[in-house]
């Protein structure tokens, strides 16, 4: 058998990075002997969350564009530069067959120039409407995977395979771990979970929403377990004082955490939404509105639309959240239709079409 080597380039946000460890692990299981190679941006959380599921990393010295003039911007033209001559470096040195690319600033570059090179390259785009970076690397790389219809504006038609977002084995069945779940996490048994997921960074107005409602989830004795993200920690962290509280900076047990909950309140990014679906919990969104064309506010109704989620929009929190939390705690007919429906559109076998389509790369010559 051959001895096959990949390049995954995906950071920035766990919405990035996840899906780039899902596929690596997918291909490792069908190339045991594989070697893989991650590629990031040095100072982003990549660089923690890789080497964490096992692989190696290298970092770029890259990052965004900023909307406002700035010092960071002025470097962007140098950083780059910089970039593209350390993607070639490590191309030529690690040899990839086939270079995969999920999003986020490394991955430009990257890409760049695997497809310079001619080395045969996948992308696979996470929204409803794609990032800058994929958007300039469609016409370049071979294949490019999506989670949603409607993408051709956008992508060459020729080139998409609608797959579905890949999320990672141990999520696929997290029901059979409900106890192991709040065991992980010393939660009462007796008592209802919250989880609230703002993302890996955190969610500013989700956070304010979680400790003005402190005390009215204990009048309802319900647990909460609040990723609160690394940025809003410090601020934050003085609630684990409280006996029914729980904050933490980041989940690494994710599959637990879904285990645990009893009902979710989450942002509406496109790998949280997938994860979701497969999950099948009782699921409140509060979707980001400063994102590029609205595209979470897109994705919680899509799944509101069906009667599987509920979405409230951040303008309608003050006036509409507790008496919508408090019904939805008290139906349990609702939050049984609720985990039916959003199961029932969960893309299974998303991961393996992905990695099905990386194959199909291997053939080339």
């Amino acid at each position: 058998m051959s001895t096959y080597k990949f390049i995954l380039s995906g950071g920035g946000t766990g919405g990035h990075i996840y899906p780039a460890i899902a596929i690596a692990d997918e291909l490792k299981l069908r190339y045991p002997n594989a070697e893989f190679l991650f590629v990031g941006a040095s100072d982003r959380m990549e660089m923690d969350k890789v080497p964490q599921a096992g692989y190696k990393i290298e970092g770029l010295w890259i990052s965004g564009i900023q909307r406002k003039l700035t010092l960071r911007n002025l470097a962007f033209p140098l950083k780059l530069i910089v970039s593209l001559l350390r993607s070639k470096k490590i191309i030529k040195t690690f040899k990839p067959n086939v270079v995969i690319g999920t999003g986020g600033f490394a991955s430009g570059p990257l890409l760049q120039m695997a497809t310079s090179k001619k080395i045969p390259t996948l992308i696979q785009e996470q929204n409803s409407y794609p990032g800058v970076t994929n958007k300039l690397l469609a016409k370049k790389v071979n294949t490019i995977c999506v989670a949603y219809e409607g993408l051709e504006q956008f992508f060459p038609k020729q080139k998409i395979k609608i797959t579905g977002n890949p999320i990672r084995k141990d999520l696929l069945e997290v029901k059979s771990k409900h106890i192991e779940g709040k065991d992980a996490f010393t939660l009462i048994h007796s008592k209802k979970t919250l989880l609230v997921l703002g993302g890996s960074l955190g969610a500013r107005r989700i956070n304010e929403l979680i400790e003005a409602n402190i005390g009215f989830f204990e009048s309802q004795n319900i647990q909460v377990l609040w990723q609160c993200g690394k940025l809003y920690y410090n601020q934050y962290k003085h609630y684990n004082q409280l006996p029914n509280v729980q904050v933490h900076a980041f989940l690494n047990t994710m599959d637990l955490a879904y285990a645990a909950a009893d009902v979710i309140i989450s942002r509406a990014g496109a790998i949280s939404v997938s994860e979701l679906c497969i999950v099948g919990k009782p699921v409140i969104f509060i979707p980001s509105p400063n994102v590029a064309e609205d595209h979470q506010t897109k994705n919680a109704k899509s799944i509101a639309d069906k009667n599987a989620a509920i979405l409230i929009k951040e303008k309608d929190l003050d006036s509409q959240f507790q008496t919508v939390f408090a019904a939805l705690f008290l139906d349990d007919e609702q939050q049984h239709q609720l985990s039916k429906n959003i199961k029932n559109l969960a893309f299974v076998n998303a991961t393996n079409a992905i990695v099905n389509e990386v194959e199909k790369l291997l053939q080339i010559k």
